[in-house]
């Protein structure tokens, strides 16, 4: 394989931090090395790739700090588990052609709404761990989601966060009656689905949970979130329901607030200097499938500043684009789901948004019939991915 000295990108429309201007762009040795008009008229060097992205748009590759799809990618039905090795790989692949060139993949400990089982969980984890040191498409992280009820897991989260495992730790407290479980049955309509189990194999899942709730340890839980904030790794919330919750998280160390139910909760979280974090899939389909907020609504009125691809990886691009259907401009959504979500977890200094020094990760994107298609992704300055379209 000849190895590539330069990526030059000419003539595309680059979504800068702040504007949208034509400009090339060069990439030398995995960073981006110069960005303007004109610059690439300079003579190519042998062994350069390079990329006419004229009429494209050229965007910072995504960052995505939440989406718990690789779990569906090893389990898509109720008891159909497949190799996690393969799943991992071929997800990365997707990934890559939905323009996410760094992704913190969610993975839950301590509620069993997802892969069940924590060997599964640290497995997969190690899978993920593996890969990107040895060869990855993007760059890969985990966002580990813990339950605030699971007593046993502390020392599991704990070690993990020791071993260098861990990018980003959230807090979930998935129960019936509170957060987007509030409405009757919600929790065991959704458990049943999800897990493909009966109503009283449910049952006896609630009265657990039920039980674990009563002596849910706030002062452990916080000292765990201490913990991983000395090692750099970011903290937030899920689901935050109410200004009390939001108190709440904060006294734990968060520094986001996940898919906040209300326009008020978002808004107060804000208030208090959080990154809120909005699923893309909700602005997509323009509203919440559980009539909680709506993403648009929090964005427009600035209570919203991060978007995260929840569990449907292609809507995080699509998203983007709406919003600037809606009003909002494409240098400021696009910063969403790119420069934001980097700042939230603290590598914004390395990643998230074209400027001069950074990695060379990098999306082309043209629309066809107005709906947004990745034709190339760039990671380090190394295309990853190219689209048959790209081709013709």
């Amino acid at each position: 394989m000849v190895a590539i000295s330069r990526l030059i990108v000419k003539g595309g429309l680059a979504v800068l931090p702040h504007a949208v201007a034509e400009a090339d762009i060069i990439a030398e040795e995995g960073r981006l090395a110069a960005i303007g008009p004109g610059l690439g008229e300079q003579a190519v060097r042998p062994g350069d790739e390079v990329l006419d992205a004229a009429g494209r748009y050229v965007l910072p590759g995504l960052v995505d700090i939440h989406c718990d799809a690789i779990e569906k990618e090893a389990e898509p039905r109720p008891n159909t588990l497949f190799p996690l090795e393969m799943a991992f790989l071929q997800f990365e692949k997707k990934l890559a052609g939905h323009g996410i060139t760094t992704m913190l993949h969610s993975l839950s400990l301590g509620v069993g709404l997802s892969l069940r089982g924590e060997h599964l969980v640290t497995e997969m984890i190690g899978i993920i761990h593996r890969f990107r040191k040895e060869r990855a498409m993007i760059r890969h992280g985990i966002h580990l989601r813990y339950e605030v009820s699971h007593l046993a897991g502390l020392e599991s989260a704990r070690k993990l966060i020791e071993q260098g495992l861990i990018d980003y730790l959230s807090f979930m407290d998935h129960a019936p009656g509170i957060g987007q479980y509030k409405k009757p049955d919600a929790f065991e309509r959704y458990v049943m689905k999800n897990q493909g189990v009966s109503r009283e194999e449910v049952a006896q899942i609630v009265e657990e949970l039920q039980e674990r709730r009563k002596r849910i340890e706030w002062d452990k839980l916080r000292e765990l979130a201490a913990f991983a904030r000395q090692r750099g790794i970011a903290v937030g919330s899920h689901d935050d329901d109410s200004r009390e919750t939001v108190e709440r998280s904060l006294r734990c160390h968060a520094g986001i607030s996940e898919f906040p139910l209300d326009l008020d909760t978002a808004r107060y979280a804000a208030e208090r200097g959080m990154r809120v974090c909005v699923g893309a899939p909700n602005i997509v389909r323009g509203g919440s499938h559980d009539g909680n907020l709506s993403a648009a609504e929090a964005v427009k009125c600035g209570a919203a500043d991060v978007l995260c691809s929840d569990y449907h990886p292609a809507s995080l691009l699509h998203a983007v684009f709406e919003l600037e259907k809606q009003g909002v401009s494409l240098a400021r959504a696009a910063a969403m789901a790119s420069l934001n979500p980097a700042a939230a977890i603290g590598r914004d200094n390395e990643i998230g948004s074209l400027e001069v020094g950074k990695r060379a990760d990098l999306i082309v994107v043209r629309k066809i019939h107005g709906i947004p298609v990745v034709e190339t992704a760039a990671v380090g300055g190394k295309v990853v991915h190219i689209s048959r379209d790209a081709c013709l």
